[in-house]
């Protein structure tokens, strides 16, 4: 293992920030039985499995079975999408950048995978090919974030050993995700903290990030080509 061999990225907050859409649709379906649901509330689930969160929103008053809510949120998500991509500062550039190299690429998201591909499509018709090899979504795994498994199943859909993969995180979960699968992990912390022991190395931004970034993190975190 002397390169790095795919990058892994997450999708909301990483790729688009999605997150106020997330917010509007869980306060929407929260007021629409009656309750209240504040930001320190929506605040709270970024990044955590889509079930965590119909749980936690029907004992503020939803009532509605777990799979209801997850796909309702989804749906609303979704529309909002559908309406405007709303893009991370460099992150289509990355992707041309490591589209350039011919390096694999995996989408690995807490969101239900017809959200995942909707976002994949987005991705494609922007970038004029495919960008994605794997999509990992939070209704093919058993464990959500912060468990490793979501990570953990991309590097084997890739076909390559999980530390000669780079992971990119916006959020608490999915930087432990990806810490504690193996990945060579970049926080790139937007409407929550990450905790410094969850990442190799914390970015403010993609904004002028290229392939050749992201191979230099990765070989210095496994030693390789420094002296």
């Amino acid at each position: 293992m002397d390169q790095m061999q795919a990058v892994l990225f997450d999708m909301d907050g990483t790729i688009i920030d999605s997150e106020p859409y997330w917010m509007t649709a869980e306060r929407e379906l929260v007021e629409s039985f009656g309750g209240t649901w504040s930001e320190e509330q929506a605040y709270a689930l970024v990044g955590s499995g889509l079930w965590n969160s119909a749980s936690l929103l029907r004992a503020a008053g939803v009532d509605l079975e777990l799979d209801d809510i997850v796909h309702r949120l989804s749906d609303r998500v979704l529309a909002q999408i559908e309406e405007a991509v709303p893009w991370r500062p460099g992150v289509r550039e990355l992707f041309t950048s490591i589209l350039d190299e011919g390096i694999p690429c995996a989408l690995v998201t807490m969101s239900l995978r017809k959200n995942a591909e909707a976002l994949a499509r987005a991705v494609a018709r922007e970038l004029g090919q495919e960008v994605f090899q794997a999509i990992v979504a939070g209704d093919d795994v058993s464990a959500p974030k912060p468990n490793p498994e979501a990570y953990l199943t991309a590097a084997e859909a890739l076909r390559v050993d999980i530390r000669s993969t780079v992971a990119l995180e916006d959020s608490a979960y999915g930087a432990a995700s990806a810490f504690s699968a193996g990945a060579v992990t970049i926080g790139i912390p937007l409407h929550v903290g990450i905790p410094e022991s969850s990442v190799h190395v914390m970015w403010s931004s993609l904004e002028g990030t290229t392939v050749d970034h992201l191979r230099e993190v990765w070989q210095a975190e496994r030693g390789v080509g420094v002296a």
